[in-house]
């Protein structure tokens, strides 16, 4: 079978050759074989055409430059930019906002897709300027990124970066839309440039989406929290809860507690109108202190049943460190409320840098620096009110009413005996044995008493001779039960799961 090589320069039958090099074929033909024919010469033609013609269309393919100047005139490359940044949880909101302002009356753009932003970093009047390489931004197609808008899983698509040319009654504008290659502790801000003839015009139109995002924030009356995902990459930072619906009747609580909290923190808000009319300040700070397992949480969730409509940012485990931009959502989407879970552990967590003071100091400083009339209400939870004593006092007025959420008394016991039974229904001679020797335990252990006493009393396994299994309609919770399941919990063997349950050795 015949075949087409190439012998490279430099080496000839054994000898050195400077010459180029040869095309040869295989099967004993000749070198007569390869003369140019008519056919060849026409295909070379073809070939030397098609390359000029290339070359000339490369020249007059579009691109960013060229876009701008045609829509902007030729002093394009030398008009002012103006730009501002966002952070990464406000990306979704700045979309929302942008589209918004560019549909209005008498405004009308053109979206341009950029190739080759990742990992580069460059501005609005880069893309002005003739391309540096091969590898500068082009143009293709739009990059998105789908962000949450709201629970059960809403997004909205977001520009990644982009070019909008836009024709308005004034005049012509671009923006830039981009993704600032800089990853910080809560994802990649978002960035906007403007340009065009008018500078104030660039400016205004800055100040106008500031405004649009801000009148369609998605977080506005929603229950938000920073999440473990805030530091992964290309994640949204910001994750959206149900609102909670606790039943008054859910909470157990000694006798004014409830009461006590509740005029500090939803009183406040409903009659705000009255406060500022009366010249008094509307922020406060609310602790939440107790054992662990005692309700605070609990109770947290009740108050945010009761706030419907308000705004709430909720930190908790690593990412108490994003309070800076939690005090700064609730600054801007008041009447609002920031609840911090277990305070306690930043006490003594400092700052990434040296020299910085415990984020408890950052937080008491967010407080201090909300204006009188702002309407935020702090919410802390902690089991350690011993380690914020100290810096609580050192900066009076932050935390204005502290709550003890203490385990309950015998009368709360029973409360939560019987609201922890569910459906169950309890036939137990003698409860009142029960209540004492739970005396110290929390909450949470006696939910825990009450399911371990219903999953007996549904196997039969209450004691050696137990019954065949009962059905779901006829479940009985009886002494044997609840006597079995209180053992169970007590047994010096389950001294750290009593632990975990927030409650003492003094039960017996």
């Amino acid at each position: 079978m015949a075949w087409v090589g190439y012998e490279p320069p430099g080496r000839r039958n054994g000898r050195s050759d400077t010459s180029s090099g040869r095309l040869y074929r295989s099967g004993g033909v000749g070198e007569e074989a390869l003369r140019p024919e008519v056919a060849d010469l026409s295909r070379l033609v073809q070939r030397l055409i098609r390359r000029t013609v290339e070359a000339a269309r490369v020249d007059e393919a579009p691109t960013l430059r060229r876009l701008l100047a045609e829509h902007l005139g030729r002093e394009a490359s030398s008009l002012p930019v103006v730009g501002a940044n966002w952070p990464a949880y406000d990306h979704v909101n700045v979309q929302i906002g942008l589209e918004n302002w560019l549909g209005e009356a008498g405004r009308s753009h053109v979206l341009v897709g950029i190739t080759g932003f990742e990992h580069r970093r460059f501005t609005l009047a880069d893309l002005a300027q003739p391309a540096r390489d091969q590898f500068s931004p082009g143009i293709g197609s739009v990059s998105m990124v789908s962000l949450e808008s709201g629970p059960d899983g809403a997004t909205h698509p977001a520009v990644r970066c982009a070019l909008y040319l836009v024709d308005e009654s004034g005049g012509q504008l671009a923006l830039l839309v981009n993704q600032v290659q800089d990853h910080g502790p809560t994802g990649q801000p978002i960035s906007v440039e403007v340009t065009g003839p008018d500078p104030e015009r660039s400016s205004a139109v800055l100040d106008e989406l500031r405004q649009a995002a801000l009148a369609h924030n998605v977080f506005r009356g929603q229950v938000v929290s920073f999440g473990s995902e805030m530091f992964g990459p290309a994640q949204t930072p910001i994750r959206f809860q149900h609102r909670p619906l606790l039943s008054r009747q859910a909470l157990v609580l000694p006798p004014g507690t409830l009461e006590m909290i509740e005029r500090h923190v939803v009183d406040i808000t409903n009659q705000r109108e009255k406060l500022l009319a009366a010249g008094q300040h509307l922020k406060r700070g609310v602790l939440l202190h107790g054992p662990p397992g005692t309700g605070k949480t609990h109770t947290v969730r009740y108050l945010l049943g009761r706030l419907e409509g308000v705004t709430v940012v909720v930190l908790s485990g690593q990412a108490l460190g994003a309070i800076s931009s939690a005090c700064s959502i609730a600054r801007s989407l008041q009447p609002s409320v920031v609840v911090v879970e277990d305070v306690d552990l930043i006490a003594e967590h400092r700052g990434m840098h040296p020299g910085q003071h415990p984020l408890l100091f950052g937080l008491l400083n967010e407080m201090d620096g909300l204006g009188e009339d702002v309407d935020v209400a702090f919410v802390l939870t902690t089991n350690r009110a011993d380690l914020l004593e100290p810096a609580l006092a050192a900066r009076p007025g932050r935390v204005d009413q502290a709550v003890e959420i203490p385990p309950p008394d015998a009368a709360g016991r029973r409360r939560l005996i019987e609201l922890y039974k569910g459906n169950a229904t309890l036939e137990v001679a003698d409860l009142s044995r029960v209540i004492e020797r739970t005396d110290g335990v929390t909450a949470s252990f006696l939910k825990e008493l009450l399911r371990r006493a219903v999953l007996l009393a549904a196997d039969g396994t209450g004691n050696a001779d137990g019954p065949a299994a009962p059905t779901a309609s006829s479940l009985v919770v009886s002494d044997i039960e609840l006597d079995a399941a209180l053992n169970q919990l007590l047994d010096s063997r389950n001294r750290l799961t009593r632990a975990l349950l927030g409650s003492t050795d003094e039960a017996s």
